[in-house]
């Protein structure tokens, strides 16, 4: 799904709502997010996730192509943990879990 796709969706299931108005309310707290992690602060929706800033020192990487060894800079990159409701949710309504295909085989 993408956000154009989600904006659509909400605005479907409030038909009080400006599609425009659910863009801006999406687009605000996308924002606000961004802003957060920005300055190092953690933000946790509960029952959703926690999204939060990991850093990654600088390293010795590697040209895959010529094997060359190159720096690679220390880094800052967004990290998300889903919430412990999000995980029982998604594993009620899919029961057996990922290695439930590997059931049927002969062997």
């Amino acid at each position: 799904m993408i956000k154009s796709e989600l904006v659509q969706r909400i605005a479907e299931h409030n038909p009080h709502l400006y599609q425009r108005d659910v863009e801006n309310i999406v687009n605000a707290i996308l924002d606000e997010i961004v802003a957060a992690l920005a300055r190092g602060d953690r933000v946790e929706l509960r029952g959703f996730g926690a999204f939060s800033v990991k850093h990654r020192p600088a390293r010795a990487g590697r040209n895959p192509r010529t094997g060359a060894h190159v720096p690679v800079d220390q880094k800052s990159v967004p990290f998300f943990k889903t919430g412990k409701e999000m995980r029982e949710r998604l594993n009620r309504d899919h029961p057996g879990g990922a290695g439930a295909e590997s059931d049927d085989t002969d062997e």
